[in-house]
């Protein structure tokens, strides 16, 4: 293993972090939408969708926190390589691949409880609907 090997993992983990920081940055604003929805009428939608959001959230923290382990680790199995341990540095490369991999498995689990907000929605549509019929 040579320099370049961890050093290929640098961009990639760049712009999971910055997907991550997007995901948050939508929810957060889901979340500020919520609040005046909850303000004008509090009710069985508004706090399902709290609850989801709540773990959507926790997830989000738990990916970016696994995504900057990755890099963390990564950086240093760089300079691990630079110093010459290279036994080192492939192991902890090893664990910065893990912790990525991690992080995506995160994510896939946080995209399908982004599907069942979107699920609550349109439960409620369809709800409102009826209930105007």
């Amino acid at each position: 293993m040579d320099l370049t090997t961890p050093a290929l993992l640098f961009p990639a983990i760049s712009l999971l972090l910055l997907a991550y920081t997007n995901r948050f940055l939508v929810i957060a604003q889901l979340i500020r939408q919520l609040h005046v929805k909850y303000q004008e009428r509090a009710h069985d939608v508004v706090l399902r969708q709290i609850a989801n959001l709540r773990v959507r959230v926790m997830l989000i923290r738990r990916m970016q926190e696994m995504g900057v382990g990755s890099f963390i680790l990564c950086a240093l199995s760089m300079f691990l390589v630079f110093i010459k341990l290279i036994f080192i540095a492939q192991v902890i490369f090893g664990f910065s691949i893990f912790m990525l991999v991690l992080s995506l498995l995160v994510s896939l689990y946080e995209i399908v409880i982004s599907t069942k907000a979107i699920e609550i929605e349109m439960e409620d549509m369809v709800q409102n609907l009826k209930d105007q019929d």
